[in-house]
């Protein structure tokens, strides 16, 4: 089933967002860090991160491991395998992250 006119996803919002703001960059451009975006939407990291990922995908943007996301030139991937790679173990990390803070806030005594 398929609800229609209801809000969008965060991570289609954010996407959404960003995909304004490339319209106004150049190729290579530096696109905000993972904390700006996370400041600026309000949003948790893991959030933002499927937001970069869809842009990521429709080939809007290219990651540059820690040095950020960058505006694409439209060329296509040269190593694909290796950017599917970087992703995952970047989910990988925000998860590990994620399921810390829930162990450390059921922890007796951690509430």
């Amino acid at each position: 089933m398929t609800v229609t006119g209801g809000p969008k996803p965060k991570a289609a919002q954010v996407a959404e967002a960003l995909r304004a703001d490339i319209k106004k960059m150049k190729p290579g451009d530096k696109l905000p860090s993972q904390r700006e975006l996370i400041d600026r939407f309000g949003f948790a990291s893991q959030t933002i991160q499927n937001g970069l990922a869809a842009l990521r995908a429709e080939g809007l943007i290219v990651s540059a491991g820690n040095l950020g996301n960058f505006v694409s030139d439209g060329a296509s991937p040269s190593n694909e395998a290796h950017d599917d790679i970087k992703e995952i173990r970047s989910q990988i990390q925000a998860l590990t992250e994620r399921v810390a803070a829930l162990e450390e806030r059921s922890a007796p005594g951690g509430a």
